[in-house]
């Protein structure tokens, strides 16, 4: 089987956590297109979910950093930040050991791959879940794609990642969903908290729903973090996405700035060829 579904959204902690203080119009707007992505998501009944976050120094750290780790554990727990905080209950979600080792066996041929037995989820991962997989009943993979803490992998290489995925995933028997989280324009734990590029945003997310490979890996991580703050980094998941859906164009289905959440939040789907 090959994949059923593959799409990209947001993660920020503030998108649950502070909800109460978002503009309702707008919040609620963003809320329904990630229930419509939900939708999507069941109706097209995959066996599991590969979900391709960047990690927060949860569980890497830069005494240990792979520019690429999978997960292959029978479950997970999250989320690692406090439940309050996050707006989030601490739960445990289902993995697929053996779907796992055999996605990363079929990679290694052609890709480095680290990969984990134990994994604490944050809010990278935990906050698409929220909504996306609200049962917790699908079970997930992570993958941490290394975008935090430099040298950071190359975005040739992210899209490379993503082809490769794709490759595996299309050798296995059970149908698999894909999705990216991540940023986009964000500047995290600094003084400009809440300040969000959209209008390069906007011009990224073009590049993305066209999946122009040559657009995409323009970018070089000075130009990034001048326009996009060291929290755009995270491009590299949803290129990732782009190279596993390559050949395929994209659906925007939200976009909108929202301060409060501190990024601009992005619900877009890939219309698999």
């Amino acid at each position: 089987m090959s994949l059923v579904f593959a799409g990209v959204c947001s993660h920020a902690p503030g998108i649950t956590g502070r909800a109460h203080r978002a503009d309702p119009a707008v919040r609620d707007a963003f809320y329904a297109k990630l229930g419509e992505m939900r939708e999507r998501l069941e109706a097209a009944r995959p066996d599991a979910l590969i979900i391709v976050a960047a990690e927060h120094f949860a569980n890497f750290f830069m005494n240990n950093m792979p520019a690429y780790c999978m997960g292959m554990a029978e479950s997970y727990e999250g989320p690692i930040e406090d439940e309050e905080w996050l707006g989030i209950r601490h739960t445990t979600v289902p993995g697929d050991s053996d779907l796992s080792r055999r996605i990363i066996e079929s990679m290694m041929g052609d890709i480095d791959l680290a990969y984990a037995e134990e994994w604490k989820f944050d809010h990278g991962i935990m906050v698409p879940l929220n909504f996306l997989t609200p049962r917790y009943d699908l079970p997930v993979i992570p993958v941490n794609v290394n975008c935090q803490g430099p040298p950071l992998t190359p975005l040739p290489r992210a899209y490379e990642f993503g082809r490769v995925l794709r490759r595996a995933c299309d050798a296995q028997a059970e149908r698999i969903a894909l999705v990216g989280t991540g940023g986009i324009s964000h500047w995290p734990a600094t003084p400009n908290s809440g300040v969000i590029n959209e209008a390069w945003d906007r011009d990224f997310l073009e590049r993305f729903v066209a999946n122009d490979r040559e657009r995409l890996i323009a970018y070089t991580d000075a130009e990034t973090f001048r326009d996009a703050g060291q929290g755009g980094f995270e491009i590299r998941t949803f290129i990732t996405v782009a190279g596993a859906t390559e050949g395929s164009t994209g659906e925007l289905m939200f976009y909108a700035p929202i301060p409060i959440f501190a990024v601009g939040c992005t619900v877009a789907t890939m219309n698999l060829a």
